[in-house]
C-alpha cells in the first residue's frame, strides 16, 4: 500500500490523533470532497468508528451539506447562464418547466441512489432553476439514510460478524437496485 492511501482503521487512528480538532477535520474533509473526488464513504465509516453513530452522522451531514451548498452556489454563479445560453429558448423553457414540476422529487430520489454521484447532483442542480430551499431540503433529507447507515457500520464494524456484514451489504445493494429501477420506471433517470 502506498504511503498516501490509508485503510479505514488507519484513517480512524489519524482522526483520533487530532483530538479536539477531529470533528473539524471531518467537516472540512467533507467540504473538500465536493471539489476533490475521494471516497467519502470511507470517511463516513471512520467518523462512525471514532465518534459513534449519532455524532459521526451529524459531522458527516454538516460537512456534506456545506460542501453541497458550495458546489451548488459555484455551479449556479458560474455555469447557469452558460448552459441556458447553449439551449434554444424552447429547450430552456422545457428545462425550467421540468425543474418546477419535478425538480424537488427528482432531486430527492437521486439522493437515495448512491450510484449517482453526490457531487454531480450538486453541480447539476446549480445549473437548473431549482430553488435554493428545494435544493437544501432535498439534499438534507436525502443524504440522511446513507450517512447514518455508513456511520453505524463504522461504529459497529468491529462487533458485526461477517454474516451480518454480508446481510447489511445485500440489503443495501437490493435497496439501491430497487430505487434505481423505480426511478427508471418513473423516467427520472
Amino acid at each position: 500500500m502506498s504511503k498516501y492511501s490509508l485503510t479505514p482503521d488507519e484513517l480512524a487512528q489519524q482522526l483520533r490523533a487530532l483530538g479536539a480538532w477531529a470533528p473539524v477535520a471531518v467537516i472540512v474533509l467533507m467540504i473538500l470532497h465536493s471539489f476533490v473526488p475521494f471516497p467519502a464513504e470511507i470517511l463516513a465509516i471512520c467518523a462512525g468508528a471514532v465518534f459513534g453513530t449519532v455524532m459521526g452522522s451529524v459531522l458527516i451531514w454538516i460537512g456534506a451539506m456545506l460542501g453541497a451548498l458550495a458546489a451548488f452556489g459555484l455551479s449556479r454563479k458560474l455555469g447557469q447562464r452558460v448552459i441556458l445560453g447553449w439551449l434554444a429558448p424552447a429547450q430552456a423553457q422545457r428545462l425550467n418547466d421540468w425543474t418546477q414540476d419535478r425538480g424537488a422529487l427528482a432531486l430527492l430520489i437521486s439522493r437515495f441512489i448512491p450510484v449517482i454521484a453526490f457531487n454531480l447532483i450538486n453541480y447539476a442542480a446549480g445549473l437548473t432553476r431549482v430553488r435554493l430551499w428545494t435544493f437544501v431540503w432535498t439534499t438534507g433529507l436525502g443524504i440522511v439514510p446513507f450517512t447514518v447507515m455508513l456511520a453505524y457500520l463504522g461504529a459497529q464494524m468491529k462487533e458485526l460478524s461477517w454474516p451480518m456484514l454480508l446481510i447489511v451489504s445485500a440489503v443495501g445493494v437490493i435497496l439501491v437496485c430497487g430505487l434505481h429501477h423505480w426511478a427508471k420506471l418513473r423516467r427520472w433517470i
